[in-house]
């Protein structure tokens, strides 16, 4: 019998030896995980809205539906070399600026033209060359950028060659009738029904018509504009994201990174790069 009780003592001292202990860890687990989240908390990434259109390659969704393209690329790089997190944010191209003003978005990085707006927004940029090309049906007389005088041309909106033949530069011909469609699909279709004698817009757009329909039709060799692409801040904006960028940026340019996500995409980075410094 005695020796019946001493064992249940003993094991109930070392059961409560045993809880102590377990206690102990699990107030030290605790502690340990509070500190974590702590640490966590104070490494929060911060985010940079930034508005984008869909237009190829620069922006537009994948087959996942996920933003992709040659700026999509450069910002995502950009972020990550300076700390933040791009936030993409498709817009109403029309409503940009008052995105901007209101605050909606930090900044607009989507096949941007600076040509014409250099005073309009706080640039970062040039970074890229971005060509206005014209194309015709294969059969056409037109073979020259001044041979587009009285004839009828259709443009996506909003877009620099709708801007260029509606301000009827002295550089550019006066063309009979603009046509404005949303959509490039528009204005391929209106090259295929005939309803216009050329269309005009960014190169590597026609290029898919031309892929599309091999041999119907083909690139003036003459550029319309050769644009210098830019991302665009409220004018107003004074915090130092700018001027972090365009070093970032101009990092980029030097180490070949810029070139690369180019010719990812199928551009030449020559083309691309030629002449290209930021400002």
């Amino acid at each position: 019998m005695m020796l019946t009780f001493m064992s249940k003592k003993r094991t109930k001292i070392v059961s409560g030896i045993i809880s102590t202990v377990c206690i102990g860890i699990m107030l030290l687990m605790i502690v340990g995980c509070t500190d974590k989240v702590k640490e966590i908390s104070m490494t929060v990434i911060p985010k940079i809205v930034i508005g984008i259109d869909e237009f190829q390659p620069y922006s537009f969704n994948d087959i996942d539906g996920m933003p992709s393209g040659i700026d999509v690329d450069l910002a995502k790089e950009a972020c990550s070399r300076m700390g933040y997190e791009p936030v993409f944010r498709y817009l109403i191209w029309d409503d940009k600026d008052k995105n901007l003003a209101d605050g909606d978005i930090d900044c607009v990085w989507s096949c941007f033209s600076m040509n014409g707006r250099e005073d309009k927004y706080l640039w970062v940029g040039p970074y890229m060359n971005s060509r206005q090309a014209v194309a015709v049906r294969q059969k056409s007389n037109i073979s020259k950028i001044s041979e587009l005088k009285d004839k009828s041309i259709a443009v996506q909106s909003s877009t620099k060659p709708e801007q260029l033949f509606s301000e009827k530069s002295s550089n550019i011909p006066q063309v009979r009738e603009i046509y404005c469609f949303s959509h490039k699909d528009y204005v391929f279709a209106a090259l295929r029904k005939n309803y216009v004698d050329a269309i005009a817009g960014h190169e590597y757009m026609l290029l898919q018509l031309l892929n599309e329909e091999e041999g119907e039709y083909r690139l003036l060799s003459e550029s319309l504009l050769l644009s210098k692409l830019g991302v665009a801040f409220n004018k107003d904006n004074d915090s130092e994201l700018p001027k972090q960028l365009k070093a970032v940026l101009n990092d980029m340019i030097n180490d070949g990174t810029v070139a690369k996500i180019a010719e990812k995409y199928g551009l030449d980075a020559k083309n691309a790069l030629g002449g290209i410094t930021l400002e």
